[in-house]
């Protein structure tokens, strides 16, 4: 019971991206893909490497997060 609570959740999810921002879910994945973040340790101290994220990217997010 489990397991279906959470794929119609993730049904419904990516309904909801694809309703927003005009793209498919594949094509979300796509573009999200390559934007990652890591910790990188140098000489002991560890450091935030942040993610650049394309214009294209934050156009996208920009329709996730505008609240309409």
């Amino acid at each position: 019971e489990a397991h279906l609570t959470i794929v119609l959740a993730a049904l419904a999810i990516s309904r909801n991206i694809e309703y927003q921002t005009g793209i498919s879910i594949k094509q979300f994945v796509k573009l999200m893909r390559p934007i990652r973040s890591g910790i990188v340790t140098f000489n002991g101290k560890e450091f935030l490497a942040e993610p650049e994220v394309p214009e294209e990217a934050k156009s996208v997010l920009n329709k996730l997060f505008s609240g309409h």
